[in-house]
């Protein structure tokens, strides 16, 4: 099998894909998309506490730190953008499917992933539970959260 995870830079071992796309298929087909996603997303959160990133002191140390984790995984990089009362990430270069499983379907499945990930993360520099970090924009290439 030569399909690539994230691009012809990226390949990744046959096999493991195969398995989570299966996996994510089961998932979703057993307990439903939206429980499905919230299983994903706290898997997430277990993830982010497997790799704790350093202790950020600025914005910018922050999403360096974020990047180098994302880049160990081949899992494409975020830009961070604070406001006023939230912090919008921005994720670029998502791993791409398998082709067995619809784009959108793989893109969901991911970024519930990737919400879990980046709320664990920033609970670990100090961030609130309460507050949620949500998908607001899937336009096909980047994922869009804004945490606030």
């Amino acid at each position: 099998m030569s399909e690539h995870f994230g691009g012809a830079s990226h390949p990744h071992q046959p096999g493991w894909f195969d398995l989570v796309s299966v996996l994510l298929e089961g998932m979703v087909a057993n307990a439903g998309q939206a429980e499905a996603e919230a299983f994903l997303q706290n898997r997430g959160e277990s993830l982010a506490a497997r790799y704790p990133l350093p202790e950020a002191r600025t914005v910018q140390d922050l999403e360096r730190e974020i990047n180098l984790q994302l880049a160990r995984f081949n899992w494409g990089f975020v830009q961070l953008q604070p406001q006023d009362n939230a912090l919008l990430l921005k994720h670029h270069a998502l791993p791409a499917g398998d082709n067995a499983q619809a784009v959108a379907d793989w893109q969901s499945a991911f970024g519930a992933v990737l919400a879990g990930l980046y709320s664990g993360w920033l609970q670990g520099q100090g961030g609130s539970a309460a507050v949620q970090i949500v998908l607001e924009l899937n336009d096909g290439n980047t994922l869009h959260y804004r945490y606030q």
